[in-house]
């Protein structure tokens, strides 16, 4: 019912930074239904990983390699959650996808996922 599409992954040096988008379409009704956005990673090799969620209610977490480098953050009026990545590192490597939970049942929806390459 929602659709969600990242964008805003590629490749850049270590140190650098990237911004990844998460749009979310559907109707407002569903949008609104959102309880939980998350951001996940994968790489190569290794198990899905939870980066940073942001609950409804704008409380925060993140998982402790990213801490202080990670921000996740959300645009209401563009139906958009964000997740500004600063001072990447080379393990930062991984394809990452934006997770929501939402509605009375807490469904989960999936995006296609954006790959990010931190050159060493």
């Amino acid at each position: 019912q929602v659709q969600l599409v990242e964008s805003g992954g590629g490749l850049v040096q270590a140190g650098g930074s990237l911004r990844l988008s998460c749009a979310a379409s559907g109707s407002m009704f569903m949008i609104n239904a959102i309880n939980v956005m998350r951001w996940y990673r994968q790489a190569p090799g290794e198990q899905r990983e939870l980066v940073a969620a942001m609950t409804s209610g704008g409380t925060t977490n993140y998982t402790d390699s990213v801490k202080g480098r990670f921000t996740i953050s959300r645009d209401n009026a563009k139906k958009t959650v964000y997740l500004q990545m600063d001072s990447l590192k080379s393990e930062d490597t991984a394809v990452y996808m934006c997770n929501v939970e939402m509605g009375f049942r807490r469904l989960w929806y999936w995006g296609q996922g954006t790959q990010v390459t931190v050159s060493s």
